[in-house]
């Protein structure tokens, strides 16, 4: 081999190497995360929570998934989305510490997790992903961290825990926990407050209407009796007129 044929094989080489370095560091950086998107985020208020599961196993399929609830400040609403070829459960259980809630009561008990179990054929496979939502409330107050850790299982016994914290301005974790952060309510009140406010506007509402319902009856009677006393009256002139007509035609009668 010349040494132009060598130096060839060895750029060639290199390349090869080198693009397959920047492959594996590229699919590093683009490994998706189970992730967690909420339709609302208004404090005191409920909201659909839809998980995003991506499939990162190379051999083996996504079977279970089981995603924690807070402990400290627990849903007291949770509502699974049935979805098809996957069983949902979810799992209730004493809490750590009772907890009060806003309203006075005191929880012992709460739902803690819920787990979706893949039924044969339906397991998330290589290349795929799935969501998975949930309906919760009532949420905690603005500016909390909800954090939702994860549990994912595999088809070959692997489980991968997605339960590390994010920390603002830090690295992200390897496996970092779902999570989102509560915000403010709109109109800086509670939607249960806002929803009682237009009841009482709608009671209000139907009051003044039955008001006037009951006072409308009253007006027509009234002029009904004013219309007929005005017929009693025509009828009676026409009588008399009639009654003087008849006299003077039997005094025209005499007179000739």
């Amino acid at each position: 081999m010349t040494s132009s044929h060598r130096f060839r094989a060895r750029t060639t080489g290199a390349v090869a190497l080198t693009t397959a370095g920047l492959m594996a560091l590229g699919l590093g950086a683009a490994s998706a995360h189970v992730s967690v998107s909420p339709a609302s985020t208004s404090e005191n208020g409920y909201s659909q929570l839809t998980f995003s599961v991506p499939n990162e196993s190379e051999t083996a399929g996504t079977n279970k998934i089981e995603v924690k609830l807070p402990t400290e400040q627990p849903f007291t609403s949770v509502r699974v989305k049935p979805m098809a070829g996957w069983s949902a459960e979810v799992v209730t259980g004493e809490l750590p510490e009772p907890v009060t809630t806003d309203d006075g009561a005191t929880l012992t008990e709460a739902a803690l997790s819920v787990v979706w179990t893949a039924e044969p054929g339906s397991e998330i496979s290589q290349q795929e992903y799935q969501t998975f939502a949930i309906s919760v409330g009532r949420l905690p107050a603005a500016d909390t961290t909800v954090m939702l850790p994860a549990v994912q299982t595999y088809t070959d016994g692997e489980v991968v825990a997605w339960d590390e914290e994010t920390v603002e301005g830090e690295e992200e974790p390897s496996k970092p926990a779902p999570s989102f952060v509560t915000t403010a309510a709109e109109g800086g009140g509670h939607a249960h407050g806002a929803a009682t406010g237009a009841s009482d506007d709608e009671e209000a509402g139907s009051d003044d209407t039955a008001e006037t319902i009951a006072t409308e009856p009253t007006a027509v009677s009234s002029e009904t009796s004013s219309t007929s006393a005005v017929g009693w009256v025509g009828l009676v002139a026409g009588l008399l007129g009639l009654a003087a007509g008849v006299v003077a035609l039997l005094r025209t009668r005499r007179t000739a």
